[in-house]
Order: structure tokens, then sequence, then C-alpha cells
């Protein structure tokens, strides 16, 4: 709330200087009679200096102009009236009707004077004290009163601004929720048969997967108070103020009744207790016990439910686990392929797209996409659309918003020299080449070789649907089309560049894995090796625990060797036996930079997958 420009200090401050200013330029612009002795005073009264003699009981004023004229001289007198007429008639001086005037004035202050140099001031101090010093002390009073009152945001609205119309990709998420909607609409329902809804649901998913929209969605289906807070909203540097604003949530919650809370990031609060550096009685702590005492001792007539979001359950208390807490678990996980899809039509609503825009497309090119990501790339899409000047959104926005989320913007501004340009062509090219040719990897969408962040080309593999399981010949394949780049450039050029840092990478963790985690070594057998150790503080893995000796770790690494080898000999036949058709993808690719699919459908004529070689 905007404070009030009149009560402000610096308004108090501002008026004390211009008062300050107007007192000073009346003094000095306002010049008094000028004090003289007795005998002095007498003289000028002689002399015909002054008309008029004024007496106050204490100094002698003479003027010139009458009474109200100008003062011009003053002197000490303390007398009275008769003592004073008797003495100036002793010194010649001729008062009454043809001589000068005198007249007799009671003795008193100038009050208006007084006050406005004097009171004034002290009156403008007072007040400018009172607001910088009294108010702001009796504030800093209130806002620590105000430290145990809970942070959440309270939406009260009849009308919901989410609807479950507004989640997608989420359908068996929302099904799931649609009991505890019936249930705050209709509680009565489920207490005539003695059930009882979960208390507690605990949304788990990866970031920007929607467990927050979800949330509102079920407070806006439900139309019913929704109090949301993030959790760390509930610590702060006072020991017990975390468990004071729990509890004021929760009575908040039960005079709203039936009411929905809304627990963002609670393992922010709800780790493992005696995991902190502070041990066993840190504030984050006492704030989980008092969450856990709170659901605990919810009556079975108030209708309150709690909806928690992690994107790391395996760090929570046990505690906050357990059945009549947060006992109702619903996973929202990446979406697949049509679900990102239905995503992408919900963002894409009030968007002028082009009539051939094809958004099943866009889902193919982006597994691993969640809900964010796509409802960022629809709006980089429009970005763009604006950008070229274009009254629509086409496909080729989206797919071009695509590409910058995933591998950035392109770096146009960059300097490549033709040579680093061809070897980066036919790296390029071996990668495609190689998918094309092998039966178990994924079709080719688009090459480029327009450097884009770090990287100076790519190639990007379109999935013909979503992969949960994978087997040994699609890893074998895979490794090969990630060795192909280093392979052409070593059989186009004799030589090996640096542009495979990456590929190597990817290959070297892949095959460690198969060997390692999947048990697909056929040397080693079906075993997995090492265990991962996590702390539970630092919610991260942290170390890996050899449970085998250095004789297994030689095994282990030989038959990573030796499956990164025989992919690098697969993709280097390969591409041995199709050179020629290597040639004119690198030429293609150098002179238009881009390859889209309708552009590799054409080269690609005649080439069809053949088994991997041996």
């Amino acid at each position: 709330m905007q404070t009030k420009w009149w009560r402000s200090g610096f308004f108090y401050i501002l008026l004390l200087v211009v008062v300050g200013a107007l007192i000073i330029a009346r003094v000095t612009s306002e010049e008094g009679p000028t004090p003289v002795s007795l005998p002095e005073f007498v003289e000028s009264a002689k002399q015909a200096e002054i008309d008029t003699i004024e007496h106050d009981g204490e100094t002698l004023t003479g003027l010139q102009g009458g009474q109200e004229g100008k003062a011009i001289i003053t002197t000490v007198f303390k007398a009275d009236t008769d003592a004073v007429v008797t003495y100036l008639g002793e010194e010649g001086i001729d008062l009454g009707a043809g001589g000068i005037d005198f007249y007799a004035t009671a003795s008193g202050f100038d009050w208006g004077t007084i006050a406005l140099t004097v009171i004034l001031p002290i009156v403008l101090l007072g007040a400018l004290f009172y607001f910088l010093f009294f108010r702001a002390a009796r504030g800093a009073g209130t806002q620590a009163f105000n430290f145990s009152k809970s942070r959440a945001r309270l939406s009260l609205d009849k009308r919901p601004d989410v609807t479950f119309a507004d989640v997608a990709g989420a359908e068996e998420a929302k099904e799931e929720v649609q009991e505890i909607v019936e249930f705050l609409k209709s509680p009565q329902k489920f207490q005539a048969l003695g059930g009882r809804v979960p208390r507690g649901v605990l949304l788990v998913g990866p970031p920007g997967t929607g467990k927050t929209l979800l949330a509102k969605a079920i407070a806006g289906e439900a139309r019913v108070p929704f109090y949301s807070i993030s959790g760390s909203e509930f610590v702060e540097m006072f020991v017990g103020v975390g468990a004071a604003r729990v509890r004021d949530l929760f009575e908040q919650a039960k005079r709203n009744a039936p009411s929905l809370i809304f627990i963002d990031e609670i393992d922010a609060v709800g780790r493992h207790r005696g995991a902190g550096l502070g041990g066993g009685h840190d504030e984050r702590e006492q704030t989980l016990n008092q969450i856990l005492a709170e659901m605990d001792g919810f009556d079975t007539g108030v209708n309150i439910i709690i909806v928690a979001a992690t994107n790391r359950p395996d760090i929570l208390d046990p505690a906050l686990l357990r059945p009549g807490r947060f006992d109702r678990h619903i996973v929202i996980d990446l979406p697949d392929i049509k679900g990102r899809k239905a995503i992408l039509e919900v963002h894409a609503k009030g968007k002028p797209l082009a009539t051939e825009t094809d958004l099943e497309t866009i889902a193919k090119q982006t597994p691993g996409f969640s809900g964010a990501d796509l409802a960022n790339l629809i709006n980089e899409a429009a970005i763009l659309a604006a950008r070229r000047n274009r009254k629509d959104i086409t496909l080729k926005e989206l797919e071009d918003a695509a590409d910058r989320t995933m591998a950035g913007p392109e770096r146009k501004s960059r300097v490549i020299s033709p040579k680093e340009k061809e070897i980066t062509a036919y790296h390029e090219s071996g990668h495609a080449l190689t998918a094309r040719l092998l039966p178990n990897a994924d079709p080719v969408h688009k090459i480029s070789i327009v450097p884009r962040r770090m990287i100076g080309g790519w190639t990007r593999l379109l999935p013909a649907e979503d992969r949960y399981l994978w087997t040994k010949s699609q890893f074998n394949d895979s490794l090969a089309v990630l060795l192909g780049g280093r392979v052409a450039e070593e059989i186009t050029f004799g030589d090996i560049t640096t542009g495979a840092q990456n590929d190597l990478e990817q290959a070297t963790k892949l095959a460690r894995k198969m060997v390692t985690e999947y048990g697909m070594s056929d040397k080693l057998g079906p075993r997995i090796f090492g265990q991962r150790q996590e702390l539970v503080f630092l919610g991260r893995e942290i170390s890996e625990q050899r449970d085998y000796g250095d004789k297994i770790a030689n095994e282990i690494d030989d038959e990573v060797h030796a499956i990164i080898q025989g992919a690098y000999r697969n993709s280097k036949k390969i591409l041995t036996a199709n050179k020629k058709k290597l040639k004119q993808l690198a030429e293609e690719l150098k002179a238009h930079e881009t390859l889209d699919e309708p552009d590799l459908d054409k080269i690609f004529k005649g080439l069809a997958p053949q088994p991997s070689p041996g």
C-alpha cells in the first residue's frame, strides 16, 4: 500500500526548513528601532527627528509619522508614566498639542512573533520526532508480532481461473484427484458410508510437469478457499516462527473449511529429521514437527485437504508419508507424445496458427520436454513469427523454436573457415548416414551445421514413438550413430578432430551403463556393479561404493572398451561402404547448411536400413 505524502517524515523535514527560512527572511527583512542612550534619545526629540514617543513601562520608543509610523530609536527607561512625563518636561521636551505626541502602552509580549519564531518550530520538531522514531518503533513492534502470521496467499474467487480443462498431459493424475474435488464439494456422501478421503496428497514429478497447475485446478473445480504457500516461506531466522506460521495457516483454513492448502516445494521443510547441519532441534525440524502435529490433529468433521508438491520424494521424512498424512502419492511424469500434443494444443489456444501446422510433428520432436518447456516453445515460436513480420505461426517457427530451446540460438555471426565448415559437414553427415542405415536407430529428421551455443553442428533423430524399454541392439546402434561423426572425419580426411568430444563422452557413459547397470555384458553377465551413495541433506548422488574387486574393475573397463570398439567398427564398415553417399550428403549440407526431412529423403532415396555388421 502506498504511503500518504502527508504521513512521510520527509514532508515534515521540508516543512521545517521552509518555516525556518521564512522566519529568517522576516527577521532579516524587518529593520527595528536603533537602541540609543537616554541623553541621545532626548537630543533626537529636541531636534524634531521624532514626532511621537511611546512608553510601555520599560522602554521609550521614538517614532516618525505618528503612533502608526515607523519606530526610529529606542532607549531603556523603567519608570511609571508620570515620572516619564516629568523627566521629559524637565529636559525641555514639549509634549502634547503643538509638540511631540506621547502615548503610554501596556507592557507585554509580541505573541505573534513568539508563536512564529518559537512555538511553531517546536511543534514541527516534535511532529518530526514522532513520525521518525515513535511510528517506526511501533511499526517494528507490529512487524515483530506479524512474524508468526502465515504468508499463505488466499484465493476466495468463486469463478475458477484454472480448471481441469487447462491441465493436459496428465490424464491419470486428473482422475486420481477427482475424488478430492468430490469430497470438497459434497463431503456428506463419503461420511455417510464411513469413508475418509486421504488428508494429504503428495504430487510428485520432475520440475515443470504441472504440479502447481494441477493443485490450482483442484481448487478451481471444487470452488473452495485455496491457500497456497511455499515450503521456504515457513522458515525465518527467528526460532519458532515457522511452527507459529504453520499453526496460523491451519487455523485460517479451519475457519474457512472446506478448504484446500497447497504447499509447494515441501522438501524445503520436510527433509529427513536429524539430517540437517543444526542438529536435531533446528528451526526447519520444528516446523516439520508442527506440520506433522497439525495433520494428525485434524477432526474427522473438518473438511481440509493438504496438497503438497515436490520433485524429491526420496528425501522426505517417513513420518510425512505414512497413512493419515501424505498417504496418497500421485506421480506426474514427463508427458508422452499424446500428452505433449495435448499440452501444445492448450498453449496454442488464442494464437494464430497456420492451417497447415501439425502439432503432432512438434510433439514427436520434443521427447523429454515438460509442460513448462512446451509452453516456452509456443511462446518462442510466437516471438519468432512477430520478428519475421508474420501474421500467423507456421510449422517453421515451431521447429525453429524447438531448435532454439534444445540447442540455443543460432550464432550466425561466428566466423567459420571453409575447412572447418567442410569437416563439420562430413561429421554431421556421418551421424545421419549411420542412423539411416542401421535398423535399430531412430529416423533422421534434420541436420545442420549452423553453430548454436558451443556446438558447431547437430543431427536430430525423430523417434516414431516414446520408448520406455531399450534393447541391447538399440544401444549398440545408438553407439554406432554417436561414433559416426568421428568415423566420417577419419575415412574422409585421414585425421580426427576435437569435434567428437561430446559424442565420445555420451558413448562412454552409455557403454558403462550397459555393463554396470543393465547387465548387458556377455562376459560379466546379468549383474549390477557398484552401489550409488546419497546424502539425504544434500539430496543428490555424491559417490559410488565399489562392491567388487580390482579384477572385476579391470574386466569392466575391458568390456566398456570392447563395446565401444565394436560400435566404432560397425560405423566404419557402413560409412566406408557408402562413402559416395557420404560425400553427396556433406556437399548438400555445405551448400544449404540445414537439411530437413524432405531434403534427406531425396538424398537417401534407395537406401534401406541394413543388418548391423558383426
